[in-house]
């Protein structure tokens, strides 16, 4: 049983914590596990109106951290022989007619091209839209059920961002995909899955693949997205929401712990052999500065290589990062309130936040691709 410290053994850890909520976050719950420990703190408050403080326990959307979990199911699949991670993944779901180039591979390392449905974002500044994801029109959509199928065929429907394989772009798409082909090569939901290959083997009891129901277990902080409404500014709470609408590009929920746990036996060879561990966190070249393998971002520290996989959509934002060996871990939960920040402002008070808890653990990082500046990232 690890030490678990309390907030006057770690000062730097509290005082970073009650900054981020500063900056303008309502709640912010850490967990930071390392040769010292168990720290596990909270600052900012549960609910708007309310002074209680977030539970250090409490459940909480994960978003693109999801990610993380949908690879090594299907790395796990492949372990299994049951997958072939460089088969085309048109020969397992061959209804949709997907380009034969992509490989399943591409899918986990974001290569295959494929329009990312949340929408796209181009260097030249322009935008192509995808499903409704901000402003009004993703309030009146809070509990809207979509189907994966609509999803992939949404953005089969645009063109693709390039030819598979040349190029590297984050798209929700991929995941979506994954979750299909799971589904269809075992002839089970990708919950059960993930439930027999991680969930229940790791004791994950705080960990939910919501499918689409809009509940969170207790105990829970709340959410919040603050959005323009015709020249009004509106605050709406988006703790009850439908994540169908991300599937398993980012709609599980779990509690710091769960994650610690998660990261920890991943990192630590407990979940996959070392040869597709090794495949997992080696980034793809044309990844660039995101420096992304196969559902894990890979990050140079002033303490040495990290892996992480962060996520976030309006009111909720994850982290998760890990040494190599699994024996230091950092999780966070981080929500957002009622503050006067744009889009764009949240993004980077989400940016620095991170920077600021990672530099505290691990040494220094770079943090850039601690992924909130787009939906579901």
């Amino acid at each position: 049983m690890s030490l678990t410290l309390t907030g006057q053994d770690r000062p730097e850890l509290q005082k970073a914590i009650e900054e981020i909520v500063d900056s303008g976050f309502a709640g912010v719950q850490l967990r930071v596990n390392d040769e010292r420990g168990e720290w596990v703190g909270s600052a900012g408050v549960r609910k708007l109106g309310e002074s209680a403080k977030p539970p250090t326990n409490g459940h909480f959307r994960i978003g693109s951290t999801t990610k993380t979990f949908t690879a090594t199911v299907v790395l796990q699949l492949v372990a299994e022989g049951k997958i072939g991670l460089d088969s085309p993944a048109d020969d397992y779901l061959p209804r949709f007619g997907l380009d034969r180039r992509i490989t399943v591979r591409m899918l986990l390392q974001h290569t295959s091209g494929l329009f990312n449905f949340t929408g796209e974002y181009y260097d030249d500044g322009t935008v192509a839209p995808g499903i409704p994801w901000q402003g009004q029109e993703f309030v009146d959509n809070q509990f809207h059920t979509y189907q994966p199928e609509e999803l992939v065929r949404l953005a089969l429907s645009k063109p693709a961002r390039f030819e598979p394989g040349t190029d590297w772009s984050y798209s929700n798409t991929n995941y979506v995909l994954a979750k299909l082909l799971v589904e269809e090569v075992t002839g089970r939901s990708l919950a059960e899955e993930m439930q027999r290959l991680i969930l229940r083997p790791l004791g994950l009891s705080g960990t939910v693949v919501p499918g689409a129901s809009p509940e969170i277990p207790q105990p829970h902080a709340h959410g919040y997205y603050r959005y323009e409404d015709a020249g009004q500014w509106k605050v709406v709470d988006v703790t009850r929401f439908n994540v169908s609408w991300i599937s398993a590009a980012g709609d599980m929920i779990s509690t710091t712990e769960d994650l610690h746990t998660f990261i920890s036996a991943l990192m630590s060879g407990k979940l996959l052999p070392d040869s597709l561990l090794a495949e997992m966190r080696t980034p793809h070249p044309k990844s660039g500065d995101h420096r992304y393998g196969l559902g894990l971002f890979v990050e140079e520290t002033d303490g040495g290589t990290i892996f992480q996989h962060n996520g976030g959509f309006f009111g909720w934002a994850a982290l998760m990062y890990s040494t190599p060996d699994g024996s230091k871990t950092l999780t966070a939960s981080l929500t957002t309130g009622d503050a006067e920040l744009d889009f764009a402002a949240t993004a980077e008070a989400f940016q620095k936040a991170t920077r600021r808890l990672v530099k505290e653990v691990f040494g220094g990082g770079q943090a850039g691709s601690a992924d909130a500046a787009e939906p579901a990232r």
